[in-house]
């Protein structure tokens, strides 16, 4: 264990040193959140009754989108992985003393930390300065703000495993491009990318929440915002679970079995 926490702090540490990424980054989530949220504002106004989200609870959700953008966002590839694989690179990974998945692993979650960390504070911060109804919702009861964090650390542990699962699919495909473009595209419909679910039709609604992309942000920033009963709550962060064991599983076993068919050329 104490190997895979030595690289993760290591990839952790990279990652924060691309800053002039980060700022641009920052800049580009205020300025999608606020056209996203002036958007829905025209409808809201127009018709408020037949809103799925209050107003407030859905400017939350979007402010907490931009800041944790590249938590949960699965375009966020480790795209020298899939080419260590593509190319048989990935046998010089093979020489080390560790379990190659659980490497991928903390890699993947290391990766994805330090690119939020350095963005997330400016946008929680200035929109919690927006008025309501468009700001961040500041009023959280410390229960479910903990609730929040515990869901937040799920949903990154779904979206890692999952990642690894194309990963591993890609010792078994000529070009891993088609299911990674397939992989975005459901994602970004199904996990509430594009429009949060509640928007969605009721019967593809109920279908995505029971699919891993429901479990990745949907859960934890509808929790933030309020928009899940605390009823429900345990029930969503339970599926939450369900998925982190099922991906790794997945994940684990086809790349110990693409592991042994791979076939190294020159050696």
């Amino acid at each position: 264990m104490k190997k895979y926490w030595s690289f993760f702090k290591m990839r952790l540490m990279a990652g924060l040193q691309y800053r002039a990424a980060a700022l641009a980054g920052m800049s580009t989530q205020f300025v999608w959140g606020s056209m996203e949220i002036l958007l829905y504002r025209a409808f809201w106004l127009e018709a408020p009754e037949r809103f799925p989200m209050g107003m407030e609870a859905l400017s939350s959700y979007i402010w907490l989108q931009q800041a944790f953008l590249t938590l949960f966002a699965l375009w966020n590839w480790e795209t020298d992985i899939l080419e260590s694989v593509k190319t048989g690179s990935v046998s010089y990974e093979l020489l080390r003393p560790t379990d190659i998945y659980s490497m991928w692993m903390a890699r993947s979650i290391a990766s994805r930390l330090a690119r939020a960390s350095l963005r997330m504070v400016p946008v929680l911060v200035i929109s919690g300065l927006i008025p309501a109804p468009y700001g961040l919702r500041l009023m959280v009861s410390p229960v479910v703000f903990g609730l929040f964090l515990l869901s937040m650390a799920l949903m990154v542990l779904v979206v890692c495993a999952y990642s690894l699962l194309v990963y591993a699919l890609t010792f078994y495909l000529t070009d891993p491009n088609g299911i990674m473009v397939l992989s975005v595209a459901a994602a970004d419909l199904l996990g509430g990318a594009v429009v949060p679910l509640p928007f969605l039709p009721e019967g593809l609604r109920k279908f995505a929440a029971l699919t891993p992309f429901g479990s990745m942000q949907n859960v934890p920033l509808r929790i933030f915002s309020g928009d899940i009963p605390p009823a429900e709550i345990p029930g969503v962060m339970g599926l939450q679970a369900f998925w982190i064991v099922t991906l790794i599983l997945a994940g684990y076993l086809l790349t110990r079995n693409g592991l042994r068919r791979a076939v190294i050329l020159g050696g």
